[in-house]
């Protein structure tokens, strides 16, 4: 089978690239290996790129990506960005366009950074890109921030579709909803077809399967099962999570406000945070507990990227000649 070279953009931890990298396993279940090599990897966040570094054993260039790109001579930052990949992958950084968030878009530097994507696919020339973002982006600007962004990508020759997908459609045990925009080179690639949901509604994944082993085993027991100490305020994420039910939306920024186990003893550990999260039990999350998890809040879930990265490499492999 032919092997497709990708470059990640925004990788955080690597949940999107531990999704298309497969070979890992989640709740007793074998996720497998695709035949996607990581070509370039890239993320601001220090504490993310060691982690990331440490479990995949793969170089990531941290640094500011738009300062990559304006590194004419490429000597900055090593490895140099590559001329040419298959794949880019990109969950642009989301919180200026969150519900959760103040929703600023398009006048924060941060929600512009899709454009450094698009000049990253201007100069790589993939055959697919796959960005990633919340639901929020559906809504922002009264629907006004998602068409530029897919009229922005579409002028470089690409056919667009976007989808919003639940996380728990495809066993991850968390109510998460997010856009996945993927894009075909248009005279080489026909328009995607996203996968269909494997789970119904009744059929989600409740805590109690996902993390319900943890509740009795002591603080550091196992890898990365610390708790946030804050105390209980009116803030958001002091609500409990129940155990009959995924949960909730991991979320990146909660300043210690991660919700209570549904024992309404503690909050959840960063370990449980994972996952519910769906990474699997061997990744473990660099330097501490605060910074666990912002990790785990920006990524995506690796069992819903692997998902959505199995039905490329089927797309890529049936079209691609």
């Amino acid at each position: 089978m032919k092997k497709y070279s990708v470059l990640s953009l925004f990788a955080g931890c690597g949940g999107l690239d531990l999704g298309f990298k497969g070979d890992f396993s989640f709740l007793n279940k074998k996720y497998a290996k695709h035949n996607f090599d990581l070509a370039w990897a890239n993320d601001i966040d220090e504490n993310a790129c060691v982690t990331f570094r440490k479990y995949f054993n793969q170089e990531i260039v941290c640094g500011d990506i738009t300062k990559i790109l304006a590194d004419k001579h490429a000597r900055m930052f090593d490895p140099p960005l590559p001329k040419k990949v298959d794949i880019v992958l990109g969950g642009f950084p989301c919180q200026d366009f969150s519900h959760a968030g103040k929703r600023r878009g398009f006048e924060s530097t941060r929600g512009l950074l899709y454009q450094s994507m698009i000049e990253v696919i201007k100069r790589t020339k993939p055959v697919l890109f796959v960005a990633e973002n919340v639901k929020g982006l559906l809504t922002m600007n009264d629907g006004g921030a998602i068409a530029t962004i897919i009229k922005d990508f579409k002028k470089l020759k690409y056919n667009v579709e976007y989808k919003l997908l639940t996380a728990a459609d495809y066993g991850v045990p968390q109510i998460r909803e997010r856009v996945v925009i993927v894009g075909t080179k248009k005279g080489i690639l026909p328009p995607f077809e996203y996968p269909k949901p494997i789970l119904e509604k009744k059929n989600w994944v409740p805590l109690k399967k996902a993390i319900g082993d943890l509740e009795e085993k002591k603080e550091g027991e196992v890898a990365n099962h610390y708790w946030s100490k804050a105390k209980k305020n009116n803030g958001q994420g002091n609500n409990k999570v129940s155990s009959e039910k995924p949960g909730p939306t991991m979320r990146t920024e909660h300043h210690g406000n991660i919700e209570f186990h549904w024992n309404g003893k503690r909050r959840l550990s960063a370990r449980e945070a994972a996952r519910i999260q769906s990474f699997p039990d061997d990744f473990i999350f660099y330097p501490s507990t605060s910074a666990a998890y912002k990790q785990i809040g920006n990524a995506v879930p690796p069992v819903l990227a692997w998902h959505v990265a199995s039905a490329i490499e089927k797309f890529l492999n049936e079209h691609l000649k």
